[in-house]
């Protein structure tokens, strides 16, 4: 088999049963070899054709006799190869692989002497979006960034290795009505925030709860806060500043964590894309897909029972807006042929919603074989004992930063119990504690 491009163990098992299958029945038939990794003790993979198989064959004159008389055939036809120890059939035709021992000794070699490119998979796009992690402004990373944070890194990991340019996108929430209500209250705690360090200033989220405790109690407070969302969206420099000067505090707390995890991103947040929102909608409008709804602009999506609101009855931008500007920039303007979001399942609807609106626009085509594509990775919420968001005995969500530190303490609590941790020096033990906890934690994720 050819060095170049020679594909994972999967695909390359997959080229040799393909050969086998062209041998046990006609041509025509256009059989894709069914292959997939063993659990068990009988083998490395396994070739599950021959069932299918069966169900074409059997009524017709044939030589087979059963699943299990197909497996034999598949497995008796298999060009030799080096990489194959052994084969056998079991159960209803199951065709069972022992890789070689000896060959895969030989690969890994080749791979630690010529690298691993010859093994990445070879995509169909160049350019990919991945959108991960994606933490809120003015609010602690909390556990449930976690798995978006990980699996998102993972996934840009794999991109990369098979040679596609990966822009990770940090697709924060930096834009919004809350903004009003931080703002105000700075101005009113901190008169001369401009002169006060970070430290004065102190937990954001603990100036975000207050903020809120305020708007939610005093109407005065209230009006000047949305006075200041007008303000801030206005441009008006001493609100904008204020809004910047938020946006770094959060921002250093953010790359602290990102630091610890080892992860990259690049921060293109919701206000990044606000500007594009009026075009987007009204090239939208001009096709015909938007239309009004009790005070509302949606579009209604085919095969939903309701729309898609796109600028709600007080005239604000939501999600969706901001979602559909954030796509057709990434389309259009940094020519993304795969668009990959990360977050937790309780928002598939939305993605749902959103990937058809644009579908029904030509953004996307029909079919989610083909590129440009969007694709949602869904993933569940992080539990505790009791099946709810998982929180501290305060009812708080676990802050990640947090949640990091105690990794790294019961690395350091094993190590010492079995009498290890004096076997390094101080900067050595940490960088191992920090490794032991990333790597505990991204398997746990």
């Amino acid at each position: 088999m050819e060095e170049e491009n020679m594909g994972s163990v999967k695909q390359q098992l997959s080229k040799l049963i393909e050969v086998s299958l062209g041998a046990v029945v006609p041509d025509e038939w256009n059989v894709k070899p069914l292959v997939a990794a063993c659990s068990g003790n009988f083998g490395d993979y396994q070739c599950n054709n021959a069932m299918s198989l069966w169900s074409r064959i059997r009524g017709n004159e044939t030589e087979f006799r059963g699943p299990p008389s197909i497996g034999q055939a598949i497995m008796k036809n298999l060009p030799q190869c080096e990489m194959i120890e052994s084969c056998s059939v079991a159960g209803p035709g199951f065709v069972n692989i022992v890789l070689s021992n000896k060959w895969m000794a030989k690969s890994i070699q080749k791979m630690l002497t010529n690298g691993i490119d010859t093994w990445a998979p070879r995509l169909k796009v160049n350019r990919a979006v991945v959108d991960f992690s994606s933490p809120n402004i003015a609010k602690e990373m909390h556990v449930g960034h976690l798995r978006s944070t990980i699996i998102g890194d993972t996934l840009a990991r794999m991109l990369e290795f098979s040679n596609v340019e990966v822009l990770r996108r940090n697709h924060v929430g930096d834009w919004g009505t809350q903004f009003g209500m931080l703002i105000e209250f700075l101005f009113e705690e901190f008169p001369n925030w401009e002169d006060v360090g970070r430290q004065a200033i102190g937990d954001l989220q603990a100036l975000y709860k207050a903020s809120k405790q305020k708007f939610d109690v005093d109407p005065a407070f209230k009006e000047r806060a949305q006075q200041a969302v007008v303000r801030l969206q206005g441009g008006e420099e001493k609100y904008r500043a204020a809004w910047v000067h938020i946006c770094e505090i959060s921002r250093q707390e953010f790359l602290q964590v990102y630091r610890r995890l080892g992860v990259h991103l690049e921060e293109k947040g919701e206000s990044f894309y606000n500007p594009y929102i009026p075009g987007v909608l009204e090239a939208l409008s001009n096709q015909g897909l938007i239309e009004e709804s009790k005070g509302a602009r949606v579009i209604f999506i085919e095969g939903k029972n309701i729309p898609l609101i796109v600028v709600k009855s007080d005239g604000g931008y939501n999600y969706a807006s901001t979602d559909l500007a954030a796509l057709w920039y990434r389309l259009n303007e940094e020519k993304a042929e795969w668009i990959i979001y990360l977050t937790d399942v309780g928002q598939q609807q939305h993605f749902e919603m959103f990937i058809s609106a644009a579908q029904q626009a030509g953004w996307l085509p029909a079919d989610d074989n083909l590129y440009p594509k969007v694709t949602h990775v869904g993933f569940g919420l992080v539990l505790g004992d009791d099946g709810k968001r998982f929180r501290t005995r305060s009812s708080e969500v676990v802050k990640l930063v947090d949640l990091l530190d105690e990794a790294k303490n019961r690395s350091k609590a094993a190590l010492v119990e079995r009498g290890k941790a004096s076997e390094w020096t101080k900067r050595s033990l940490n960088k191992l504690l920090r490794q032991s906890a990333m790597g505990l934690l991204s398997m746990q994720t």
